[in-house]
């Protein structure tokens, strides 16, 4: 038929003999594909080991956030997101360098104030003391920490009341950094909780007295039926 040649490729001269325009990879050897295998069964054993050492912190946050009904009363504020410890290097009352992380694997029940520590200061310690000792048999579970935010002097009367406290110094402009009061309250006003993982996860309202004491000491036996088994009790006495 009269255009016929036109339309069909085999009609065009030499158009049999050209080369087929194809590229080749190159198969991945025995050496690659082991390689290749290693490399992912490494990365599922990595995260089979996260998902271990993550298994009872997300257990105990479930228990407490949603199976029990009590914990949704809480009487801390819970903070969102969680902040972990800064890598900061404190120094204790001895003048020793120590690492704020350090104190991670423990619930630790902190209070921030300078080393004069008057009126307020005075009542967070006594406080910190009173709720440790009335956990009872979990009460090596928690430390109670006071973090110095200026270079004062701690008081020489006050020292034998510390002999169970963590204390150190801490710069006050790195704290504020970390730890926040509630809007129109200063840092030295709360008590804060950080979770054995090393994370602020609730911060006791302002002005704490003996029944608001009370009322936390609840929240903290709740954290602690909840997270059984992923401390490190009796790390300090």
């Amino acid at each position: 038929m009269p255009g016929s040649s036109s339309s069909n490729p085999a009609a065009k001269p030499g158009a049999l003999d050209q080369p087929l325009d194809l590229t080749v990879h190159a198969l991945p050897g025995p050496r690659e594909l082991e390689d290749a295998q290693r490399t992912a069964r490494g990365r599922l054993k990595m995260l089979f080991v996260l998902l271990i050492c993550a298994a009872p912190v997300i257990a105990s946050y479930f228990t407490y956030y949603v199976v029990r009904p009590e914990g949704r009363r809480n009487f801390g504020e819970l903070i969102e997101p969680q902040r972990p410890l800064p890598a900061l290097t404190a120094t204790s009352l001895d003048g020793q360098p120590a690492s704020l992380p350090s104190l991670k694997g423990q619930w630790l029940l902190i209070s921030v104030a300078g080393g004069t520590c008057t009126g307020p200061c005075e009542n967070h310690l006594y406080l910190q003391r009173q709720m440790r000792e009335a956990l009872g048999k979990d009460k090596d579970r928690l430390d109670w920490v006071w973090l110095v935010d200026d270079a004062a002097p701690v008081r020489a009367e006050l020292q034998p009341a510390l002999a169970a406290a963590t204390v150190l110094r801490v710069p006050g402009d790195a704290l504020a950094r970390w730890l926040q009061p509630a809007q129109g309250q200063a840092l030295e006003d709360h008590l804060y909780l950080v979770d054995p993982m090393g994370n602020w996860m609730m911060r006791f309202p302002a002005g704490l007295d003996r029944e608001g004491a009370s009322k936390a000491k609840a929240d903290l036996e709740r954290l602690m039926r909840a997270s059984a088994g992923w401390d490190q009790a009796g790390r300090n006495p």
